[in-house]
């Protein structure tokens, strides 16, 4: 190993001083310091890989594969401590596994760690180890693996080791965003378009590669390759005093923005070219095999290199089923014919993002949807319709159609907006009706990082089953919420529950649950894993009810009886969507 070549401990403690660090500003120079003073590109590559994506590449299709049991099996084996009785209550004290792990390092006896001595090792070291872990099938073989790493590194290392070989965020306040704003200030790009060059590569390594070599511009899109979804900006009470006749300001001007009804169903990116497809979820996750009917429709057409980006929703008896009907196919990696019968998924698209050796990322949405309806009308793929307002009294309307249709709402699209990939800008408006809202009681308080780092601000709610038979406890979780209030209410938050601690568990606090906050959520899903059975989607603060007390609350029961009446609503057939002859 050259002198030279940058250590993994260098590594560590960069990612730790960003943890520690609370400005987003100075996290980004930080890290930019650090890559700007790697030699070669190899190491810039594993540097911004362990950064953002894990041990590999979300490209290489590789992954460690090495299980939370594992982990903690190996590491109380290798520090010579009982499992329950020493290693999980410290897991569950610390709340996380990897700082449980460090801590132990640390403060346990030298003559109990069976630690050598030796030169650290540096990125391109422990590039390997992970690859060997990648491909040791069996558990001891992983285990062996694990200890002759614990032996190796220290404790901060060891920490970093895991939570890298685990994949996706580091936990340290530091996201892909800041990332590229790192990479783009360590060799003097412009962030726009290392962020382009992110989006059309899918690799956090190659585009710091190509930032620091200056060939941004020679990025190319490649097909089956997802990109990012563009988002949409929700707005907040969208009709104001329509009922009275006055409309709010803010929506009284509708030129330059078109309609369409918002689906019940999963957002999907299709990439076809001739009889290959493959599907993309929302965070770009390969769910081909969980849809056969849509990969045999789309193979079946014959296409060019295309990639559309829609929704995939259950269709049948001429009408789109409710979401909780694709819960039943999602995550079903082979599903049966039965299951096909019941619950037939159909592909609609919204956006043409390339088509035939041309991407259109940089095309207004009126030239994408011209394209979109040439193709589809072409080959009976299923569009979604596009309509204008006229003013917000036509904007209620059309939104209280699209609830008749089944449908969540609107989204409304400027007509020269460009397509921006992984962004929640102004050109995507949504406009949606809460699926319910429902009084609950603050269970666990969890600290956030970055900006909002030392503050409680992700709450864990209770649901009350206090005198529901099939439990024992007065409440169970029924979802997270992360947003929704102000400043000032988190402020009061935050003094409220000092006095309500049970117990805590790292950046975890069990609470007394005394505090009533009532939520909006967009959805109630099955969730047979949880105790309550159900988990609210995208639950937020809507209330603070500082009047109210946790015997007030609302019940499961309730929870149950807003399932069954979503489930049972009654949907027009074939709204909002010009379907395909075939599907």
């Amino acid at each position: 190993m050259p002198e030279t070549a940058p250590l993994f401990l260098d590594f560590a403690e960069l990612a730790q001083r960003l943890a520690e660090t609370r400005s987003t500003r100075s996290k980004i120079a930080l890290c930019a310091g650090y890559l700007s003073g790697l030699q070669s590109d190899a190491d810039l590559d594993r540097a911004v890989r362990f950064l953002g994506e894990g041990a590999f590449s979300r490209l290489s299709g590789k992954r460690a594969a090495v299980g939370h049991r594992t982990i903690a099996v190996s590491a109380a084996r290798h520090l010579d401590i009982d499992y329950e009785q020493v290693f999980r209550p410290s897991r569950i004290a610390t709340g996380s596994a990897s700082e449980a792990i460090e801590k132990l390092l640390e403060n346990l006896e030298s003559g109990r760690r069976k630690r050598r001595e030796g030169a650290p090792l540096s990125l391109e070291s422990v590039d390997q180890r992970f690859r060997l872990l990648s491909g040791a099938r069996s558990r001891e073989d992983k285990e062996a693996l694990l200890q002759e790493n614990f032996c190796e590194l220290s404790p901060l290392e060891v920490k970093y080791f895991l939570r890298i070989l685990g994949g996706g965020s580091l936990r340290i306040g530091f996201e892909l965003r800041s990332i590229l704003n790192a990479i783009a200030r360590a060799f003097g790009a412009s962030p726009e378009q290392v962020r382009y060059t992110h989006m059309i590569t899918g690799s956090l390594g190659k585009t710091a590669v190509m930032a620091r070599n200056g060939s941004l511009d020679e990025a190319s899109f490649t097909l089956f390759q997802p990109v990012d979804f563009m988002l949409a900006t929700a707005l907040t009470d969208p009709f104001g005093q329509v009922e009275g006749g006055t409309a709010p300001a803010a929506l009284t001007d509708f030129t330059g923005f078109v309609a369409e009804e918002k689906f019940d169903g999963m957002r999907c990116q299709v990439h076809v070219q001739c009889e290959q497809v493959a599907l993309f979820s929302r965070d770009l996750n390969d769910v081909t095999s969980s849809f056969p009917e849509v990969v045999q429709f789309m193979s079946g057409l014959n296409l060019p290199a295309t990639v559309l980006d829609g929704e995939l929703c259950v269709y049948l008896d001429q009408t789109i089923q409710p979401f909780q009907s694709l819960q039943k196919r999602m995550g079903v990696k082979k599903p049966g014919k039965s299951l096909l019968q019941q619950h037939p998924v159909l592909f609609i698209a919204f956006d043409l993002l390339h088509h035939d050796g041309h991407s259109f990322f940089g095309r207004s949405l009126n030239q994408r949807r011209g394209l979109l309806e040439a193709l589809c009308k072409e080959n009976g793929i299923a569009r979604v319709d596009q309509f204008t307002i006229r003013d917000v009294f036509h904007l209620k309307d059309s939104f209280t159609q699209a609830l008749a249709n089944g449908n969540e709402g609107l989204i409304l699209k400027r007509t020269d907006g460009l397509y921006e990939f992984g962004q929640r800008g102004k050109s995507w408006l949504k406009v949606k009706q809460p699926g319910g809202s429902l009084d609950t009681v603050i269970l666990y308080a969890t600290a956030g990082s970055g900006k909002r780092g030392g503050t409680y601000s992700d709450f864990t709610l209770g649901i009350r089953v206090s005198d529901d038979p099939r439990y024992e406890q007065d409440f169970v979780p029924i979802g997270k919420a992360y947003g929704g209030y102000t400043d000032e209410e988190l402020k009061r938050l935050n003094t409220a529950i000092k006095p309500l601690i049970r117990e805590r568990f790292g950046p975890t606090l069990s609470l007394e649950p005394a505090i009533v906050v009532e939520i909006e959520f967009d959805e109630i899903q099955r969730n047979k894993r949880t105790k309550a059975g159900y988990t609210l989607r995208l639950p937020r603060f809507r209330a603070i009810r500082w009047d109210k007390l946790p015997g007030q609350t609302d019940t499961l029961a309730e929870v149950e009886r807003l399932y069954r009446e979503k489930i049972g609503r009654k949907r027009q057939p074939g709204a909002a969507f010009s379907a395909n002859s075939d599907n």
